[in-house]
């Protein structure tokens, strides 16, 4: 039986500085059997050099070399046009890949013969996928560099201070949304000093967030909208609007607010309304996490920027904020990784097996056929795409 060949490409992407495995995963890698090949210079952006990849036992090559030789490809995000172009039929890609937002990938992989495996579609309710749940682990790191945002366009400080030159109050920090990413977010502002509150629609996540010492924000509408697995279900416009009306009492009392709700491959909801921001007082800041092409927690954020808005508000759209912190992020990254590669190893080879829970989630593609029912209905409708029967989603 031939070698199990894996290989970590370079990212390109504009601004991501993450690495998909960092020196230790090659090396736990390597302990089931799996030859590791990293292209040249892949983690260098998150100070990982190429000695320390060699010492932990992978082969160094190029990228069109690497990608030849591989039979699995590990990448943080999609791939670049020429690892796409350079992909054959049996091999098999894995990474965050989105393919909820971008089903033309999905149909390119599919089309190749390429098994598509995406770390977002993992069930993260299952106890023993906790060690592969890329999108918590990456959702703490954003939550923490929300907060380290918020305080760098803040223009006051967020503990409270006694000097000679007088008393500076502690600012006051809004976290909407309580799960792994405001929970941090929560976590963090606390050990700046800041007086914090969180809020969410779930009951359950009152004791999470009283638990690190901030506030819980109640509304008077009794709100409450959990669904299956311990996420919250989403609310209907009659909901969303009374949320948002009572939460805007609450905004304008805050210097920091930072929202954390995401729906994965959806719209976003809407948390912030543009009337809202124009009551927050000037130098108030707004860290919106959920900021996409799909859009925002808040209206008016812009992906990638921050607005100056005309009463003195910085809206910050943060976008990608794991990759800011490269270094952390890779290693944690890297982790949930080689914990989904092991398990998909039987025997030294690379086993593709639906009937498994966790690889029902994470196998998108297989076989030239699209074998996630959600991501094959969202083909279907532009490609006429087929899909297995029996598959869950």
């Amino acid at each position: 039986m031939s070698t199990l060949r894996i290989a970590v490409v370079k990212e390109t992407a504009a601004s991501e500085r993450r690495v998909a495995l960092d020196p230790d995963g090659v090396k736990r890698l390597r302990a089931v059997g799996a030859e590791v090949l990293v292209e040249t210079g892949a983690g260098a952006a998150a100070w990982f050099d190429d000695e320390a990849y060699q010492t932990a036992g992978a082969r160094l090559l190029g990228r069109s070399e690497l990608v030849a030789e591989a039979d699995l490809v590990l990448s943080v995000g999609p791939p670049a046009e020429d690892v796409l172009g350079a992909l054959r039929s049996g091999q098999a890609y894995l990474g965050l890949l989105a393919p909820l937002t971008n089903p033309e990938l999905v149909m390119a992989l599919t089309g190749r013969g390429v098994t598509m495996i995406s770390l977002d579609g993992l069930p993260r309710t299952l106890t023993r996928a906790q060690s592969m749940d890329a999108l918590s682990s990456q959702a703490s790191v954003a939550g923490y560099k929300a907060v380290l945002v918020a305080a760098e366009h803040y223009d006051r400080f967020f503990p409270l201070l006694m000097t000679a030159a007088g008393t500076s109050k502690p600012a006051a920090v809004l976290v909407l949304g309580a799960g792994v990413a405001g929970l941090q977010a929560i976590g963090t502002a606390r050990r700046l000093g800041a007086v914090v509150s969180g809020y969410d629609v779930r009951p359950a996540a009152r004791e999470e967030v009283k638990s690190l010492g901030a506030k819980f924000v109640e509304l008077e509408a009794g709100i409450a909208a959990a669904g299956e697995g311990g996420y919250a279900r989403e609310l209907t416009a009659e909901e969303r609007q009374a949320q948002q009306q009572e939460l805007a009492e609450h905004i304008a009392r805050h210097d920091i607010v930072i929202t954390t709700a995401q729906v994965p491959g959806r719209t976003p909801p809407v948390l912030v309304t543009a009337a809202t921001v124009a009551r927050m007082r000037p130098g108030s800041v707004l860290v919106d996490l959920a900021a996409s092409r799909l859009g925002g927690n808040v209206e008016g954020s812009v992906p990638g920027e921050t607005v100056l808005t005309s009463n003195g508000v910085r809206v910050i759209g943060a976008t990608n904020l794991p990759a800011r912190m490269a270094t952390s992020a890779s290693q944690a990254l890297s982790r949930n990784i080689s914990a989904l590669v092991i398990h998909l190893v039987r025997d030294g080879a690379l086993t593709i097996d639906l009937d498994d829970e966790i690889q029902r989630g994470v196998v998108i593609s297989h076989g030239g056929q699209i074998v996630s029912p959600a991501v094959a209905a969202l083909c279907a409708p532009a490609a006429g795409v087929g899909s297995s029967e029996g598959r869950l989603s």
